[in-house]
């Protein structure tokens, strides 16, 4: 039989031999929740050439097609959320289809914030603007635009419901923002004689208008926010006279022009994004 000097110094070991792996097996629970806590969540970002690079002429690789850039409002939210993950998911020239095939496949049930931006491209927003800026007569820039119009509101809500719900379905914990587009000229402001007439501009104008009405309706059928830029974007607008927020047509730089630039991402979109994302 052990002396009781012996039994209880066996005692004090093995108690504290005990207390050593409960602290080891238990830092690796208490890191876990140190690293939940910092971790605020998880950003992706879809859309087209708006949530991307084009017009802030700063590219992470400027013959990537995607024309990805640092400045986008999708990379600057996400440089002051620095709690957040963040995946840019999204690429110039994508439609709803594109949107729903390579990009949402990037959501994860972890997801907490999504931002889309589409449309344009579905409804030939590129080729109106470019029939418009070459053609010599006002018919047939307000033809191409009211084609458009016409797509935005027969087939583009239902390929918007369809790309939606897939996010729904991906990201079934995230906070979805569908951005809009602006408008992008002063109508009878200061552009001068030359470039596209006043009626033209109207004519544009009206089509961001149509769109994002669609944009509004189908983000509130799913339950998402709506975040509408053109107020912000009307002072700044092109023929405005005063620092615009969209690229005017540069024909050096074709693939840039009418797409905000820097200070349009930066002031335009970001601290509308904010308001909605805190």
């Amino acid at each position: 039989m052990r002396p009781a000097r012996a039994r209880r110094s066996l005692t004090s070991l093995l108690a504290a031999a005990a207390a050593v792996c409960l602290a080891v097996t238990a830092a690796p629970t208490a890191l876990a929740a140190e690293t939940g806590a910092a971790a605020a969540g998880a950003y992706v970002a879809l859309g087209d050439s708006y949530a991307v690079g084009p017009g802030t002429r700063t590219y992470d690789d400027p013959n990537d097609a995607c024309r990805r850039g640092p400045l986008s409002y999708p990379r600057l939210w996400a440089a002051q959320h620095t709690g957040y993950s963040f995946v840019e998911a999204s690429c110039s020239g994508a439609t709803t289809a594109d949107i729903k095939t390579q990009q949402v496949p990037r959501l994860t049930a972890g997801t907490t914030l999504v931002t889309v931006q589409a449309g344009g491209n579905d409804v030939g927003f590129v080729a109106v603007l470019q029939n418009c800026i070459l053609t010599l007569d006002d018919k047939d820039c307000v033809a191409g635009v009211e084609a458009a119009k016409a797509a935005a509101t027969g087939a583009l809500p239902g390929a918007l419901a369809d790309t939606y719900a897939a996010i729904r379905q991906s990201a079934p914990n995230a906070r979805v923002v569908v951005v809009g587009y602006p408008r992008l000229y002063k109508i009878g402001g200061n552009c001068g004689v030359f470039g596209l007439s006043d009626t033209e501009r109207t004519a544009l104008n009206s089509a961001a208008d149509v769109l994002d009405t669609v944009l509004a309706q189908q983000a509130a059928s799913a339950g998402f926010t709506f975040l509408d830029p053109r107020t912000a974007f009307d002072a700044p607008s092109i023929c405005s006279g005063n620092t615009t927020w969209v690229t005017s047509l540069e024909w050096d730089k074709i693939n840039e022009s009418y797409h905000p630039n820097q200070a349009g991402h930066r002031d335009g979109y970001l601290p509308a994004l904010n308001a909605i994302t805190g």
